[in-house]
């Protein structure tokens, strides 16, 4: 729940430091007030996302906003089961497949968000979680052109604590197995993001570990600067920068 209209000079500067060419697939999801604004900004220059979405098409649900109003707003993909929104709001994993469908019915992608508290971690829990959540959260029907995974270590968001290298790498591994468990060959090559507290000073060494195919940045993307670091670093990597 960050920016307003003036915030939109953020976006053009950083498609006047990229170019004509961006090193890598970027992202950007900003609130839905700023979605039709964000498309008219950057003119193409990279995708614009969505941070959300009911299950529903239409319908008597004040405040909330479908899939298809997104993409007629211009956005091309949306995150689903955020680990805010599964904090703050109480959504399920179903409720989170359910969303994914939905973004697939209005022909947007998703970017499926999963990951462990700090109990659960500490509790030795983070690996059947995460398997569980994927499980359920990620629908049968999931391929790796309509959908990326985002490994969210809750702990680690907005707190400045980052895993080792290696713990995000067997979490990563581990992700990777489950995939390919449930969805077979999809699961291959499904992109896997990892999400919290991604900086310009870890993204390079984040980024080149093997199955971290990209970043799902949170305030470090709010200035151009440090996010256009982050893509860098992206590009360095051959990964992708998701903001």
């Amino acid at each position: 729940m960050n920016g307003l209209g003036p915030d939109l000079g953020e976006l053009e500067a950083l498609c006047r430091a990229l170019g004509s060419s961006t090193p890598c697939d970027v992202l950007v999801c900003p609130p839905t007030s700023l979605i039709t604004r964000a498309v008219g900004s950057v003119k193409g220059a990279f995708a614009i996302g969505a941070q959300d979405c009911h299950a529903k098409a239409f319908g008597a649900f004040t405040g909330d906003i479908s899939a298809e109003m997104l993409k007629d707003a211009g956005a091309c993909s949306v995150i689903v089961g955020h680990s805010e929104r599964r904090q703050y709001h109480g959504e399920t994993d179903a409720e989170v497949a359910a969303k994914a469908r939905a973004a697939w019915r209005a022909g947007l992608s998703t970017i499926i968000c999963i990951g462990e508290t700090e109990d659960q971690r500490d509790a030795g829990k983070a690996p059947q979680i995460c398997h569980d959540q994927i499980a359920v959260s990620v629908p049968e029907e999931a391929t790796a052109q309509n959908t990326a995974i985002a490994y969210e270590p809750v702990w680690a968001i907005g707190s400045g604590r980052t895993p080792s290298d290696e713990e995000i790498a067997a979490m990563h591994a581990h992700i990777r197995h489950c995939l390919v468990e449930y969805l077979g060959v999809a699961g291959k090559t499904m992109r896997i993001l990892y999400g919290g507290s991604v900086k310009p000073a870890n993204a390079k060494s984040i980024l080149a570990l093997e199955n971290v195919n990209g970043a799902l940045v949170g305030g470090a993307s709010l200035k151009a600067q440090e996010f256009l670091a982050i893509i860098s670093a992206a590009q360095t990597s051959s990964s992708e920068a998701v903001r």
